[in-house]
């Protein structure tokens, strides 16, 4: 087994890249994981769109959210919130 296959777990285990909801306005958002890349767009089909390019139309790239979703690309990354967080606690 290679390095990067020791350190890469397998596509299907890993988080979709982006979420896809509505915000309080009903503005579909679009979001990713880190908080760097996403948008309002005006209808459910065009925030699907810019999801399938940006990842390269894979199909577990997303994922509904049932509730509100406001758009935030200015977050610090959530990983960066953990160590933080831990370093915090101690």
């Amino acid at each position: 087994m290679t390095q990067a296959q020791q350190g890469e777990p397998p596509s299907w285990l890993r988080p979709p890249l982006f979420s896809v909801g509505q915000n309080s306005r009903g503005n579909w958002v679009v979001q990713d994981q880190k908080g760097i890349h996403g948008g309002l767009f005006v209808d459910r089909d065009a925030a699907l769109r810019f999801v399938r390019a940006e990842s390269g139309h894979r199909s577990n790239a997303f994922m509904m959210v049932s509730g509100i979703l406001e758009l935030d690309l200015g977050r610090t990354p959530p990983a960066v919130h953990k160590k933080h967080a831990i370093g915090s606690i101690a």
